[in-house]
């Protein structure tokens, strides 16, 4: 089972399409979102954007992801109407066809960073989390208008209890500022992260060499790198360079769309002077 991780807008959606082009995985997109939950795939109650998970409040947490690990869908979950029924019918096959078949589920969720280990210890995850530069990352969330709510984790006290640095953020004043102190408390919460099980990769360095860099993923993940994969990965990360964006896609509503992984890792949308700004918030 895989796990891909990291702030929203640091690659994650992307990279785990690239690690599902080997045929050999169930792409599953952000259980965790508490804002488009679908008990079918996750039964149980997500409460916060990054949920926090744990020892001491796993029993809310581990039969579920165990299922969905084990791509057993909740038929039930959703009746007697599914809110999507395409969704539905979508996931309940891939999940059927996938577990007759052999296959491995892999979760695309930024809204698990800050559960990473409890995902590698307990649940056995291979866990790839991406990280990418502050200034890009920051442009990028000013660029659709998206702002943080400090309340989603301060609001969790074992959260808080374990990582204290994410107190940091009820300073924050502006929605650049919040950004920015995002970006720095899932920084420090990476770096403290040992656990064998955890690899933790930059956006732009796979951004720059993909071939290489999801050779060696697929390699640390146990999944064949087969003639499929490398052509698909070449496809999608080497095409003319697109305008950057953000559109839920199909029934699984993910945001990859295919691009030069190059120029976009490279694209920054902030003027000098806000770019200089978050390198002066995120380095203090």
């Amino acid at each position: 089972m895989i796990l891909v991780t990291g702030l929203p807008r640091s690659g994650t959606s992307w990279a785990g399409r690239m690690l599902c082009a080997s045929g050999e995985l169930v792409y599953v997109n952000e259980p965790l979102n508490p804002e488009r939950p679908y008990r079918g795939v996750l039964n149980a109650r997500v409460e916060h954007r990054f949920q926090y998970i744990c020892r001491d409040n796993e029993a809310t947490w581990l039969r579920p992801f165990q299922d969905t690990l084990r791509l057993r869908f909740r038929w039930h979950a959703e009746l007697p109407w599914p809110p999507s029924p395409a969704r539905y019918l979508k996931y309940a096959t891939s999940f059927t066809h996938g577990r007759l078949t052999g296959r491995k589920a892999l979760l695309d969720d930024p809204f698990a960073l800050w559960s990473a280990e409890w995902f590698a210890d307990r649940l056995d995850c291979r866990v790839v989390i991406l990280v990418r530069d502050p200034v890009t990352f920051a442009g990028s969330w000013e660029h659709l208008g998206w702002t943080v709510h400090p309340r989603d984790l301060l609001g969790q006290p074992l959260l808080l209890r374990d990582h204290p640095h994410v107190a940091k953020l009820a300073g924050a004043r502006d929605r650049l500022e919040k950004v920015a102190a995002l970006w720095k408390a899932a920084h420090e919460s990476v770096v403290g992260m040992r656990h064998p099980n955890i690899r933790v990769v930059g956006y732009e360095a796979l951004a720059a060499d993909p071939h290489f860099g999801f050779r060696s993923l697929y390699e640390w993940c146990g999944i064949p790198w087969t003639d499929r994969s490398a052509a698909t990965i070449t496809r999608s990360c080497t095409g003319p360079a697109q305008e950057a964006g953000f559109a839920w896609r199909g029934a699984s509503k993910t945001a990859f769309r295919p691009t030069d992984s190059r120029t976009a890792a490279a694209r920054s949308r902030l003027s000098a002077a806000d770019a200089e700004r978050v390198s002066r918030l995120t380095l203090r």
